[in-house]
């Protein structure tokens, strides 16, 4: 017998949203992300609200198939799924722990407050992951998936990606 989503909570289904992972990052959620912006109870349908990183990220259908699945998994029937386009998201969103998670992945995780300040910007030297050293430099602005950059590190020679700041 399915669950009725108006006997659950709200905080019950953002914590399994926890553990759904970034399907092109799997070591931070969807929710880590920041671009699951809001639960809802719509009679008894769970609708989720997502803002992709962006509007073409080919992630976007298998992470909306993951969060419904995540929630069925519960034995909920109805679940909606919306795209929220506005605002935008941005990397501003992303948690402080998902931040750590991607450094100790070996992805340099974006420089905090780094897409409000605009593209015009003079960036810092990204650090490098692995070594912590800021003697790297951009291989490439065009990484393992599109919201990554391709960096090496001039002191340990090591690749790493650095999550770009939106």
């Amino acid at each position: 017998m399915a669950a009725l989503a108006t006997h659950l909570s709200i905080k019950e289904i953002w914590s399994w949203l926890e553990d759904v992972p970034d399907p092109e990052i799997p070591v931070i959620s969807v929710v880590e992300l920041g671009i699951v912006r809001d639960v809802s109870l719509d009679g008894a349908a769970i609708v989720v609200t997502v803002t992709p990183t962006y509007s073409g990220c080919p992630a976007t259908a298998v992470i909306a198939m993951d969060i419904e699945q995540a929630i069925r998994k519960h034995g909920i029937d109805e679940v909606r799924i919306e795209t929220q386009l506005s605002p935008a998201w941005t990397t501003d969103w992303i948690t402080e722990s998902a931040r750590e998670k991607l450094n100790a992945y070996g992805i340099a995780p974006p420089e905090k407050g780094a897409a409000c300040a605009g593209a015009l910007r003079t960036r810092t030297r990204i650090k490098c992951p692995l070594c912590g050293s800021a003697n790297t430099e951009c291989i490439s602005q065009f990484g393992s998936t599109p919201c990554k950059a391709h960096y090496r590190c001039k002191d340990c020679l090591e690749p790493f990606d650095y999550f770009k700041s939106f």
